[in-house]
């Protein structure tokens, strides 16, 4: 009994901890979202996740070399939208454009980084909210 008490005080601590980052998440992504001047594009923050996906080039987003400079590319935020009614159905939009990334100041290139890192972030919560969703009506309890 013990155990299963145990596992159900772990369980409960990483919910909370995954709610309570995704929380702070959102502010930061909010902050963010104001300095890199995203409002120019998107009007409301919370039209963000109406894109299918937010990308980036001109920097790396891979755990091995997170923000490393690619040479000779524009380091750009790039948003991709879905229109399920247009004969292209996604269009990519650029959300924002900072220059050559070799020239671009690093603390604002960490910031676009962070920017996109948290929005895939709490884009995923968003995601698992919405299979879950899905899977009520296969509820057989």
């Amino acid at each position: 009994m013990s155990s299963a008490l145990d596992r159900l005080k772990n369980l409960t601590t990483k919910i909370s901890s995954y709610e309570m980052s995704r929380k702070e998440n959102l502010k930061v992504l909010e902050i963010l979202y104001d300095e890199l001047q995203i409002s120019k594009k998107v009007e409301y923050f919370s039209e963000l996740f109406d894109f299918k996906a937010i990308n980036l080039s001109g920097a790396s987003l891979l755990n091995t070399n997170l923000g490393e400079i690619k040479e000779g590319k524009y380091l750009q935020i790039l948003a991709i939208g879905y229109d399920k009614d247009a004969i292209v159905k996604s269009k990519n939009i650029s959300l924002g454009y900072f220059g050559r990334a070799e020239h671009v100041d690093v603390t604002l290139k960490n910031k676009v980084v962070e920017f996109i890192i948290r929005y895939r972030f709490e884009k995923s919560f968003m995601t698992l909210e919405h299979y879950y969703e899905m899977l009520g009506p296969f509820d057989t309890k």
